[in-house]
């Protein structure tokens, strides 16, 4: 079965995640050889890093642990920093799950195009590794497909990155001279890099960044602009004409005491693309303050924009279903291949018979012909049965009937529920 660790910016701190992506060793090799462990694959960004695991039916207890442990293997990160920090996906939630995050549902900036390639990147890791497995392998493959479906169908990556400069085309009526904002910038993001260009094309100039990771220096210089440390920051927030935030911090970044320890005169403009929000609700309140958040902006975009998150929802949910009736499906092949062997070990040997007498090829051919159409319709049944789900009952009538016993090894079924997901663990 598939299982999924994540932590993520929804479920961990920015520190720590900086921490669990920075492994001093890989660690999906370090999960897949644990015991009872068929396959792991580790996805690893700057606001999650997720394990996803191949393991025997009801072994979650085991999968988690061996997920767990190898993290803190490698980043040192303890089991207490840890707890609280992560959510765990079993069975029918790992594909969906996956598929959203490649097609960018589950950034910080939805629809953001870098993910796609990460998640590309992760399973030629676990390749190289020789740490994957073949329902990993169809799964991480599946993502990529279902990730340029979406971004061929929908306008998702275009509503996303468009956001930036419909906050702008809002603001620009309360914005006399774009050339003489004196703008700061919160965070060193893939929205940072778009909001720099789109203040570029509106004119602004003097564009300064601050990064509350520390990444300020480095950003700045990429992209030729001033950056202010955390001493600086209150000051340039309480006195910029203009301040853009898009950070993935889960605390406010910009609140009323900071901006009265600042020097806040009673004139400002900030702009908050964070989500969740970067600006403290009580900012919008200060006298001669005006605050343009998320909420605003998602009023005033054109439908088609926001009709592109549901529609991308809807193609992730149907790509997940059609894996998993296909995993269904394939639940009964070894017995439809230890049937089709058995019959085949008949038929040589009749070929072989026939032969021996004399007989010519075409008696070859009509004895496979007739075996092929003898077996198309259990093989289809087999096959209808298990995308139903009941693919013990293929396995049930080959014993009695054939004598074929190719049911892969039982678990338990009065184990424990899982801590984790509350399935049944052996």
């Amino acid at each position: 079965m598939l299982l999924c660790v994540s932590a993520s910016h929804k479920t961990a701190p920015f520190d720590l995640l900086e921490r669990l992506s920075a492994p001093a060793t890989p660690v999906a090799p370090l999960i897949a050889e644990k015991d009872r462990i068929d396959g792991a694959v580790v996805l690893s960004t700057c606001n999650r890093v997720e394990a996803y695991l191949d393991a025997p039916a009801h072994a979650e207890i085991e999968g988690v642990t061996a997920a767990l442990e190898a993290i803190q293997a490698a980043t040192g990160v303890s089991p207490t920093e840890l707890e609280g920090a992560y959510e765990v996906k079993a069975g029918g939630r790992v594909a969906e799950h996956l598929f959203a995050v490649a097609s960018g549902l589950e950034s910080v900036v939805i629809g953001e195009g870098e993910i796609a390639g990460q998640v590309r990147r992760a399973l030629d890791d676990a390749r190289a590794f020789e740490a994957t497995s073949p329902e990993l392998e169809r799964l991480f493959q599946r993502a990529t497909e279902t990730q340029k479906g979406v971004k061929n169908a929908t306008a998702l990556g275009r509503a996303g990155r468009s956001l930036v400069r419909l906050a702008l085309e809002l603001a620009d009526s309360r914005i006399a001279d774009w050339t003489t904002q004196r703008t700061l910038l919160i965070g060193t993001g893939a929205y940072a890099a778009a909001t720099i260009a789109a203040l570029r094309d509106q004119g602004v100039t003097d564009i300064t960044v601050y990064s509350p990771s520390g990444r300020g220096e480095k950003f700045a210089l990429k992209h030729a602009i001033a950056w202010v440390d955390d001493d600086a920051f209150p000051a340039a927030a309480a006195t910029s004409d203009l301040v853009v935030t898009c950070t993935s911090r889960e605390e406010p970044v910009v609140t009323v005491e900071l901006l009265q320890r600042g020097g806040y005169a009673g004139r400002g403009f900030v702009i908050d693309l964070g989500l969740p929000r970067n600006v403290a609700h009580e900012v919008g309140e200060l006298e001669g303050m005006t605050l343009l958040d998320l909420e605003t902006i998602r009023l005033h975009a054109p439908l088609e924009e926001l009709r592109a998150h549901d529609d991308a929802r809807r193609m992730v949910r149907d790509a997940a279903a059609k894996f998993h009736l296909v995993g269904r499906e394939q639940s009964a092949a070894p017995a439809i291949v230890a049937l089709r062997e058995l019959v085949f070990e008949l038929l040589d040997a009749e070929i072989d018979r026939a032969k021996g007498r004399g007989d010519d090829e075409r008696i070859e051919q009509a004895l496979r012909h007739m075996v092929g159409r003898l077996l198309h319709t259990p093989t289809a049944r087999a096959r209808e049965l298990a995308a139903q789900g009941r693919a013990d009952d293929v396995f049930d009538a080959l014993g009695p009937l054939f004598g074929v016993d190719a049911r892969p090894a039982a678990a338990a079924t009065d184990a424990p529920a899982c801590p984790f997901t509350g399935n049944a663990s052996a």
